[in-house]
């Protein structure tokens, strides 16, 4: 089932600091603009409350056609004929492995999971701090969420359309976008499928004035 996995415990600062995130999604601003870094913020605190909503969101989206995303219509994790993507992690899977794109987004989510689950490296509280290795890892969660997208975007987009999300799903993908740019935090290779358009749908891309 897919579900939101991960909750922020009330009174946190980290979940005020989800809400404050969360609230851009609703609020019909500017999304390049909502995603800064709030005054008097930590940088770490703002991605690590992004990285848990984005996992969510891509985890919700990637449910809504997940029974049209089979070994058969899928049996590479790719996005269009140019760009497929191999599975590693280190344990199971120790070489770049070709799965069906329903086993490697299945992996991905668990091994998401399992990281923004793990408070040694996700701290809940702010008496915990980050680890050093904090934003390469959120680098390599974030890239590998945008390459969920890039297959949804890619393969499925019609049954999206067909269920009347595309507005949800190009407003999920537009905040991703604008954060994971204001940061730098994937690299502009991972970006190529979807930069046509990514090029049309965000409009904000123009310099601040």
């Amino acid at each position: 089932t897919f579900r939101p996995r991960k909750k922020l415990p009330p009174g946190t600062l980290k979940y005020s600091l989800h809400k404050q995130a969360q609230a851009s999604l609703n609020s019909g601003i500017n999304l390049r603009q909502v995603v800064k870094l709030p005054p008097n913020e930590e940088l770490n605190d703002w991605i690590a409350v992004h990285v848990v909503d984005f996992f969510n969101r891509v985890n919700l989206i990637y449910g809504t056609i997940c029974d049209y995303c089979t070994v058969t219509s899928c049996p590479t994790m790719c996005g269009g004929p140019k760009f497929e993507y191999l599975w590693v992690d280190g344990n199971k899977y120790k070489k770049p492995t070709a799965l069906p794109a329903s086993q490697y987004i299945s992996l991905l989510m668990d091994w998401v999971e399992a990281q923004i689950n793990d408070e040694k490296v996700f701290p809940v509280t702010v008496d915990v701090p980050f680890p050093r290795s904090f934003q390469s890892l959120c680098r390599k969660i974030l890239s590998r969420l945008f390459r969920v997208f890039v297959h949804v975007y890619i393969h499925h987009f019609d049954r999206v359309v067909a269920i009347g999300a595309e507005a949800h799903v190009n407003t999920c993908y537009k905040h991703f976008f604008y954060f994971i740019s204001e940061f730098d935090l994937v690299p502009h290779k991972e970006l190529e499928p979807l930069k046509e358009m990514t090029s049309r749908i965000c409009h904000e891309l123009e310099p601040d004035p």
